[in-house]
């Protein structure tokens, strides 16, 4: 027989007091130790205006933001002022927090009751090891959603006039990183081989500054021309932006290259050689 229920008998105003506290307690700390959510949100490339209306509405309501360091500070403007700002920024060779203590603080932040948004440059599936972060948010229990941002190569296109892909030119695009978690490990350039007289597809690379030379010489290697167009593009879609066009053969020893400071998206194949005449000035805001 249980403490319980042998008293439960007994007409104690004792123990109905300290039954009463006990069920109060519990409600209380399941009332306000309920776990929050997590929107894990694209921020766009940098113009803070391509950020999508449905980003805007949740982040409006956001406890918390935790933030990467390619969202811009026109966007960081428009944070709500009542949200706590963590900054968990991550750059080639200057991680400010390990990927396992950012989604830690995610699980944390929810854990405690707050509504919790996870801003990523670009768009959060591509190269943003989202992943990662919802494994961690699901094996606590967490519930979590996503929201897609304008990703940084379909941006950068429309920024520059370069297209994607172009009829008899490139009739698909492939994505890859530059970055690894070894950084001594190189792709299998057989993955990019160049087909002779077909219709290759664009290469765009994310994060591949630091790279360019084995990036160069890696597709040379499995056949790619040494007068196949590249374009670098920096800072893509902001004030800032900049563009670099050569080849693979010529563009290590393009001397702009080595003013390149900030975020650069690299473009390969034939559809640079169309890019259209595009007027950026339209974009701004004195336009509408």
């Amino acid at each position: 027989m249980s403490v319980l229920s042998y008293f439960s008998g007994i007409e104690s105003p004792w123990l109905n007091k300290f039954i009463n506290k006990l069920t109060q307690d519990a409600k209380y700390k399941a009332k306000y130790q309920k776990n929050g959510h997590v929107y894990l949100i694209g921020a766009g490339p940098g113009d803070a205006e391509l950020i999508t209306v449905k980003a805007q509405r949740l982040i409006a309501a956001a406890d918390v933001v935790l933030y990467d360091s390619l969202v811009s500070e026109a966007l960081l403007n428009t944070l709500p002022k009542h949200a706590q700002r963590v900054y968990v920024g991550k750059r080639a060779g200057k991680h400010s927090m390990p990927q396992a203590a950012i989604s830690a603080l995610l699980v944390k932040y929810a854990q405690q009751g707050f509504k919790v948004v996870r801003l990523k440059g670009g768009d959060p599936s591509i190269f943003a090891r989202i992943n990662e972060e919802a494994n961690a948010l699901s094996e606590h229990n967490i519930n979590f959603a996503i929201v897609p941002g304008v990703t940084t190569a379909c941006a950068a296109s429309a920024y520059t006039g370069i297209p994607l892909t172009a009829r008899d030119v490139a009739r698909s695009v492939t994505f890859l990183t530059a970055q690894f978690a070894d950084p001594n490990k190189l792709p299998n350039w057989h993955n990019y081989t160049y087909v002779q007289g077909s219709n290759n597809p664009t290469l765009v690379v994310y994060m591949g500054l630091g790279r360019l030379n084995a990036l160069s010489t890696g597709l040379q290697s499995v056949g790619w021309p040494k007068t196949t167009p590249i374009a670098l593009i920096e800072n893509a879609t902001t004030n800032q932006q900049k563009i670099i066009t050569s080849t693979l053969g010529q563009i290590i020893s393009e001397s702009a290259v080595h003013t390149l400071t900030g975020p650069t998206l690299i473009m390969v194949g034939e559809v640079i050689n169309h890019q259209m005449a595009i007027s950026p000035a339209l974009l701004q805001c004195s336009n509408v």
